[in-house]
């Protein structure tokens, strides 16, 4: 590993070999990631997040869950900090762990306010489903879609909170 490391310099190359992801070979993918990952410092939880995220992309929910906890223990700061959430929640899901997953997503909620916030909501909406919650999940998705239409904005807000435990 370098002394130095270029930051930008890295993180076009990784953004280069997402850009693969299948259409390589997926042994190969992960292998090429985990040299990516391998620059940075032992531990490091971008190199963590990424792993995770590589793992999970490829359907080995067991492998992520492990590595996108480390990330968030570790530190993980920003976009991808709330990302790891939101990618660890889903997987925790895929696991069947449901209950963690709507506890994750839910601090989630409470979090400044960013461009993942319907992400945050729909995978929220996946696991609430999962729950037996389906109405609260359906107030909750409906209500997010609202803000997106090009009428009905106000009716369509209404009644996705009528379906909300607190209504």
């Amino acid at each position: 590993m370098p002394d130095t490391l270029d930051w930008d310099d890295w993180e076009q190359r990784l953004a280069l070999h997402w850009a693969d992801f299948g259409r390589i070979d997926a042994g190969m993918f992960v292998e090429r990631l985990d040299a990516l990952a391998a620059e940075l410092p032992h531990g490091d939880p971008v190199g963590l997040f990424e792993r995770a995220s590589a793992q999970d992309s490829l359907g080995h929910e067991a492998n992520a869950a492990p590595l996108y906890r480390q990330a968030l223990a570790g530190g993980l700061t920003g976009i991808r900090r709330r990302r790891a959430t939101i990618q660890l929640a889903s997987t925790l899901r895929n696991l069947g762990q449901i209950d963690e997953s709507i506890t994750l997503l839910e601090a989630e909620r409470t979090m400044p306010s960013d461009d993942l916030d319907d992400a945050v909501a729909a995978f929220l909406a996946l696991s609430l489903v999962d729950a037996g919650r389906a109405r609260e999940a359906a107030g909750l998705a409906l209500g997010r879609l609202a803000r997106h239409l090009p009428r009905y904005n106000g009716s369509l807000r209404r009644y996705a909170d009528a379906l909300l435990p607190d209504a």
